[in-house]
């Protein structure tokens, strides 16, 4: 048994405890800010370090870095130009940068804030906030609200004619909506595609359900109370920085348009989102709760944040682009730190997009300089040629010329006996290739680094994309057989180009309808060429690609289908030409032969180009 205490003992004690306490608290106090001040000092450093060779290396005029921690900006800096003209220098408190996608997070606040109040439900139907009908295409399998915030609708991609030219109104987000619905392709909640119109949709659902029109609840609930006074959702252009192509040229369009919610129109200054940063680095922040996974092994979604963890620490991203602009909000919340950075330049070979990813993850490096990717343990997994083949992304446009990008930009799996190479993943511009270990069950670890694949039957999925998803095609559709296809199809139309005048004028005794045969193919192969020509010419300006797609404005795409249909046109003269030339015996076999051929060429070609909707304007 204890013996009670006395009042001096207790008094004792309890000075002892407190001079315990204070000495307790006097570290405290004298530690913490000194971890933050160190802390500081290494972001700002390493901010310094990689954005000043990022801009030199990749031809990038301008940047912004704003970063937050422990409640408060601890620092904020420009760096190069907002205009190579007036070489005005980057302010991060008041050159505005367009967002882009990084508005999506606006969205899913107030989005949130209304579910907070009772008004919406993330497991809704989304068709119970409408004035219009989502189509059902997946009876019994309605799209949820939850579905449009993490990129899981089901909806097809649509890129092209999405802008609006500059000096044209901005058409209203309702009307544009109902009007412009893309086609539904998958069940919603299944696979992860990229989706600008669900998260619109997301928007117009704030505006229908709180009575405001989407701009005004966001400004006045989002955007005020966290002070973000320099946040316009009306393309306010003061003190905007130029937003430059790879080129080095003024990207001069594309970054206005009807679907606000998810990106166009929207400006803010650095600093202002530092303030958004603060907010989203409260604790149960639940835009942060992962909503959906590919593959419960691999990072997930929460509500529009994406996960990317880097060296063992956690991450959640945002990243937008628009023609000239690109910028980037990231969250380390076990650090109690949020990064935000933007760029005022495309860069070189596109460098620009994977700039600010290429930033945050050496911040995390220079924090956590200790914690290194462990060495995978490889496992068997079988024969590993049962992934390999060609693989095409859930996001593409199904019914537009859009889907050709499917053609030039595939994703292809191949296999040795211990391990499988993936090319067309990689968001690093610089890195071509990446290989890929073992680790079991259809899971593999990048070699060198801490990204993760994993398959699920015929899909596959890549821990840097949560919001994507790729399907393994059968042969007969893989890209690169019909590349090489289009490929041979064009060497020998060029042959007919070339040889096919000559002998009509060497061969006039062979006939009218013999002679008028030749010309057709020969129209056939012009035709063809000249599609060619032209297509070439709008993709060889990759620079302005993206501005031509999004606002539908360039002439020679616009004339390249209809050369096409020509050229179609021709091919069935060709294919009745075949026919009479071996039921006539018009010229000699060989003559047959090579005619037959040149047809084969051009349907080979016809049907190449329609596979990708070429031929549609």
């Amino acid at each position: 048994m204890v013996a009670p205490l006395g009042s001096v003992g207790m008094k004792a004690i309890l000075t002892a405890l407190g001079g315990t306490v204070a000495a307790v608290a006097a570290c405290l106090c004298l530690a913490t800010p000194a971890r933050a001040d160190d802390t500081t000092a290494t972001v700002a450093h390493t901010a310094d370090r990689v954005i000043t060779a990022q801009l030199a290396k990749d031809h990038i005029p301008g940047a912004a870095v704003v970063v937050v921690a422990g409640g408060k900006q601890v620092y904020a800096k420009g760096y190069g130009v907002a205009d190579t003209g007036r070489r005005t220098p980057v302010d991060p408190a008041r050159t505005r940068f367009y967002l882009g996608s990084v508005t999506k997070l606006l969205t899913a606040s107030a989005v949130q804030q209304l579910v907070d109040a009772g008004k919406l439900d993330l497991d809704a139907d989304v068709n119970s906030y409408l004035d219009f009908r989502i189509r059902d295409s997946y009876p019994g399998r309605p799209i949820r609200l939850r579905d449009l915030l993490t990129h899981t609708s089901g909806f097809e991609d649509r890129v092209l004619g999405v802008a609006t030219p500059t000096g044209t109104p901005v058409p209203k987000l309702g009307p544009w909506l109902a009007a412009h619905q893309p086609a539904r392709v998958r069940p919603p909640g299944t696979l992860a595609s990229y989706d600008n119109y669900g998260v619109a949709l997301a928007g117009y659902i704030v505006q229908r359900v709180s009575g405001e029109p989407y701009e005004r609840y966001v400004r006045q609930h989002v955007l005020a109370p966290l002070g973000m006074r320099h946040t316009s959702l009306d393309n306010d252009t003061e003190h905007l920085a130029t937003g430059y192509r790879s080129d080095g040229t003024v990207a001069t369009g594309g970054q206005r348009g009807p679907l606000t919610p998810a990106g166009p129109n929207v400006t803010a200054v650095p600093t202002d989102l530092g303030r958004y940063l603060i907010a989203q680095l409260r604790p149960g922040n639940p835009l942060l709760h992962r909503q959906f996974t590919p593959d419960k092994r691999l990072p997930g979604m929460g509500l529009i944040f994406e996960e990317h963890p880097h060296d063992g620490t956690r991450v959640f991203a945002k990243d937008g682009d628009v023609p000239g602009y690109h910028d980037y909000v990231a969250l380390l919340p076990d650090d109690d730190l949020g990064v935000y950075v933007a760029y005022n330049g495309d860069g070189v070979d596109g460098s620009g997009s994977y700039a600010r990813r290429e930033l945050v993850d050496r911040i995390v490096e220079a924090l956590h300089p200790d914690r290194h990717p462990a060495t995978p343990t490889r496992h068997d997994d079988g024969d590993l040629s049962r992934y390999a083949g060609s693989y095409r992304t859930t996001r593409y446009n199904h019914q537009d010329l859009t889907k050709v990008t499917q053609l030039v930009s595939p994703v292809t799996v191949t296999a040795s006996d211990d391990e499988l190479t993936t090319t067309g993943l990689s968001e690093n511009p610089a890195v071509s290739e990446q290989h890929w270990i073992p680790l079991g069950h259809g899971l593999f670890a990048e070699r060198g680094g801490d990204a993760r694949l994993a398959f699920d039957g015929d899909v596959l999925f890549d821990s840097a994309s949560p919001s994507a998803a790729y399907q393994r095609l059968p042969w007969y559709q893989a890209p690169m057989r019909h590349l090489e296809l289009l490929v041979a199809a064009t060497l020998v139309l060029l042959y007919a180009l070339v040889a096919w005048p000559i002998a009509a004028i060497a061969q006039r005794r062979a006939g009218l309808l013999p002679n008028l045969a030749r010309w057709g193919g020969w129209g056939a192969a012009v035709s063809a060429f000249a599609f060619l020509a032209l297509f070439a010419m709008v993709m060889s300006d990759s620079a302005a690609l993206n501005e031509h797609i999004t606002l539908n404005d360039s002439t020679a795409l616009h004339a390249a289908p209809v050369l096409l249909r020509v050229t179609f046109g021709f091919t069935a003269l060709l294919l009745a030409g075949s026919v009479l030339a071996w039921v006539r015996r018009w010229w000699r076999l060989p003559g047959r032969i090579g005619y037959t051929v040149v047809t084969v060429a051009a349907v080979a070609f016809c049907v190449v180009t329609a596979l990708y909707n070429l031929m549609l304007d």
